[in-house]
């Protein structure tokens, strides 16, 4: 049976169990994403064992590839990538508005060519809910319309109109009940319009809430203000999941919000770049100070990685571009991410979360906020640079 159970909150914080028909998941939690059906470089083992109980796939990758008639005779996700965990998908709707090489949005739905073959597809809310039903996850979002930042505030209107009267009709093409399936929030970065969106989704009596259309380039001041003013008006009782965030200082402000779920490949792709976290902020391994060290990379860190091999074994991997490299730096990454969610949970548990929180913000070093809006900006750029066709 699906449900999902508050254990304590104090001021915003929440610590509760989410139970779906693949166990119990302990929030606040953090998904890995596993897009295509995996975890990049790692088995299912390996996630389970850094203490991960639920992932994220997506449904725009799965019904491309390998596409729901496989995802039928292979008896849904669960079985055909060996995880006994519980998944989360996301609707498609974001993989639409950000890969696919054209995209024109009506009131039905969205029509978007692949960006692996240009082949023409059509995906509408009911397509949505019934792509997510054949891959079997245990939660399942809503269709919505993406804002980006820079949209004009009529746009970002219509989206948030849209995405509701979708959500809608993601709620009426439901068939499963053993599913749980969240609307997603959006707005763009309006308070008034973010929180019209809360009060309506809320008002609907879905199983769960994401907040979407934040972190995706606008400064992090602005995140954080229009997250708790989406959080203000949305049920106390019910799962809240902040989608595509993931660095460690992110997650610690978002659990001090109030935020159950999270998602985001940040961990996983910046490890495959070189850069690993310890408590005191990212460092790239490839780095020349990192050559000659005998200890490991984050001295105290229990992950497989840090116990075996030494830093300069690790920059030695990078540096010949070993494909060993990329795996250990993601177990790294991954088993850092697990441990800061399993101190968080206990920080709140124990009445202690606001020493944790200090005490971790004051200790780590993120990366530079300017350096990361700028990089932001030229992946939005790029992004842009394929013709979207909006709605009149």
């Amino acid at each position: 049976m699906h449900s999902f159970h508050l254990k304590t909150s104090c001021n915003s914080t929440r610590a509760g169990e989410l139970h779906t028909g693949h166990g119990v998941v302990s929030t606040p939690a953090f998904m890995p994403v596993g897009s295509q059906g995996t975890v990049k470089t790692l088995i299912p083992e390996e996630v389970e064992g850094m203490g991960f109980s639920m992932l994220l796939a997506n449904t725009y990758h799965l019904y491309l590839r390998p596409g729901l008639e496989v995802m039928r005779r292979m008896g849904g996700l669960h079985r055909f990538m060996a995880w006994k965990g519980a998944i989360l998908t996301d609707s498609g709707g974001y993989q639409v508005f950000s890969l696919a090489p054209l995209c024109r949005i009506s009131e039905e739905g969205v029509t978007f060519r692949s960006h692996i073959d240009g082949s023409q597809h059509f995906l509408t809310p009911e397509l949505a809910i019934e792509a997510q039903e054949v891959i079997g996850a245990d939660v399942i979002m809503a269709l919505d319309v993406c804002s980006a930042y820079g949209d004009s505030p009529e746009q970002v209107e219509q989206a948030m109109a849209r995405t509701h009267r979708w959500a809608d009709r993601c709620r009426k093409a439901k068939k499963r009940d053993d599913q749980l399936l969240f609307a997603i929030a959006q707005g763009g970065f309006s308070p008034d319009l973010r929180r019209q969106s809360a009060t309506y989704l809320a008002g609907q009596d879905f199983d769960g809430y994401a907040i979407g259309g934040l972190s995706v380039g606008e400064p992090k001041e602005m995140t954080l203000a229009l997250l708790e003013e989406t959080l203000a008006f949305l049920p106390a009782g019910k799962p809240r999941y902040l989608m595509g965030v993931g660095s460690p200082e992110d997650l610690v402000e978002g659990v001090a919000r109030g935020v159950d779920l999270f998602d985001c490949a940040l961990p996983t792709r910046v490890a495959r770049n070189g850069a690993l976290f310890t408590w005191d902020g990212r460092r790239n391994i490839r780095n020349a100070a990192f050559r000659q060290m005998e200890r490991p990379v984050a001295p105290g860190c229990n992950c497989y990685v840090c116990r075996t091999y030494s830093a300069a074994y690790l920059h030695h991997l990078f540096k010949c571009e070993e494909l060993l490299a990329y795996r250990l730096a993601t177990i790294h990454n991954l088993t850092f991410i697990s441990d800061l969610m399993a101190r968080m949970r206990s920080a709140i548990l124990d009445n202690s979360f606001e020493d944790f929180r200090k005490d971790f913000l004051d200790r780590y070093q993120p990366t530079n906020e300017q350096t990361r809006f700028e990089q932001k900006q030229r992946w939005l750029k790029r992004a842009k640079s394929k013709p979207v066709v909006r709605p009149q």
